[in-house]
């Protein structure tokens, strides 16, 4: 191998910038041109086109920083099925000829990995870096950490805001049709409240746990100021079961319509609950706020960092796991091991699994999640008792995601 190619893909996150880095170092140690293409997919689909592909040398490398968020190669969200045009494999296979690549890097999530799998079949050599920060597949995936640090952040930060105002938050978080994230970064926050795609929510139950703590958080306050928090998946379902997506605009090429709506749907459940419930007036007077046709009920407003969630800086943990899986990628390549998806590196071992398996949907487990209940959280069910089992181990444990 002389030459081996890197690309990232899907939706920027922290720690891919590491990734990019530890494929790039572990083969300049070896006597292996690291080469970067830009863009995606996008720019492997055009890669025949570019005049002089961007060699990452040990002086460019220096331009890239680990603890960045974002990826300096730049990402689309191409699948490249979908493209029209039906010598698209042989175009990309002409483009790594013509440039040398023996094989592909690519970070991304299960997105990404599905194109991986499909690019495999095709007899293109390529590995996965699982990247996502919804932390939905099989592997941990860097930008989880990053991202569940900043939103635990943000939410902690707006605790002064929703108790200046003695109104009700819920902050609505990425993670799409899983709920690691809001349910990671609730946590650490301490929200009243967590709400997920994998649990059913009953209106009642939430309401009833947050009137209980808001109420009793200003009546005991000696300036009458309280707050309550809740975080939202933005995957979560209505009433119904119905996701809460765009319907008026298209799908991408993976067939996802953006998810819009989780945290204005609850707070439209919350506020009706709030201005129907008699005992709240009297709350209201008994803590001289209420202004008759002026403030009668208190605020419940959402708020959605968004991209704030996925950019800034990498963690720590995503750097050194970003490091570590683009140095295992490389030796997989060197080992003519390709398809797969890197899972660790750690210990002189490289794990790995097979990118049809790894980039599966993992979901919140709900066994964990009554620890938790335990604990005064709640997650819009009324709280579940799991019966606790006990087992003794050989060997350390795995990372905690």
């Amino acid at each position: 191998m002389k030459r081996i190619g890197i690309l990232t893909s899907g939706g920027d996150c922290g720690g891919l910038n590491a990734v990019i880095k530890g494929v790039s170092l572990s083969a300049l140690s070896h006597g292996i041109e690291p080469v970067l293409i830009p863009n995606g997919y996008a720019g492997l689909y055009n890669l025949v086109e570019i005049e002089k592909p961007l060699v990452l040398s040990k002086e460019r490398l220096e331009q890239f920083r680990v603890f960045h968020a974002g990826s300096d190669a730049g990402n689309s969200r191409v699948k490249v099925s979908k493209i029209k045009d039906e010598h698209k494999y042989e175009r990309i296979r002409a483009g790594m000829q013509k440039h040398g690549i023996d094989a592909l890097v690519i970070a991304g999530g299960d997105d990404t990995g599905s194109v991986v799998v499909d690019l495999s079949q095709q007899g293109i050599n390529c590995l996965h870096a699982p990247k996502t920060m919804d932390l939905d597949l099989m592997t941990y995936s860097v930008g989880g950490d990053s991202t569940i640090n900043r939103i635990a952040e943000f939410a902690r930060d707006l605790r002064t805001t929703g108790q200046t105002h003695n109104r009700i938050l819920v902050v609505e978080v990425f993670g799409r049709y899983a709920g690691h994230t809001a349910f990671r970064g609730g946590v650490t926050a301490e929200a009243d409240a967590i709400l997920i795609p994998e649990v059913q929510v009953d209106f009642d139950v939430l309401y009833a746990h947050l009137k209980n703590i808001f109420l009793h958080r200003i009546r005991r306050s000696d300036s009458k100021a309280g707050t309550a928090l809740v975080l939202v998946a933005e995957g979560l379902r209505d009433a119904n079961g119905e996701e809460l997506v765009d319907k008026t605009a298209a799908p991408d090429s993976f067939g996802h319509r953006p998810l819009i709506g989780a945290g204005k749907y609850v707070v439209r459940e919350l506020e009706e609950r709030l201005k129907n419930d008699p005992d709240i007036r009297g709350f209201m007077q008994e803590t001289h706020q209420l202004v008759a046709g002026l403030y009668e009920v208190p605020e419940v407003r959402d708020v959605r960092p968004g991209h704030l969630v996925r950019c800034g800086h990498t963690t720590a943990f995503d750097v050194s796991f970003g490091l570590q899986v683009g140095a295992g990628a490389l030796e997989l390549a060197r080992k003519g091991i390709f398809g797969v998806t890197v899972a660790a590196f750690r210990e002189g071992e490289v794990q790995y699994m097979d990118c049809a398996r790894a980039i599966e949907q993992r979901y919140v487990d709900l066994a964990e999640i009554t620890l938790y209940e335990s604990f005064g959280i709640c997650f819009g069910r009324k709280p579940v008792d799991t019966e606790i089992k006990f087992t003794k181990i050989e060997r350390r444990p795995e990372r905690p995601y």
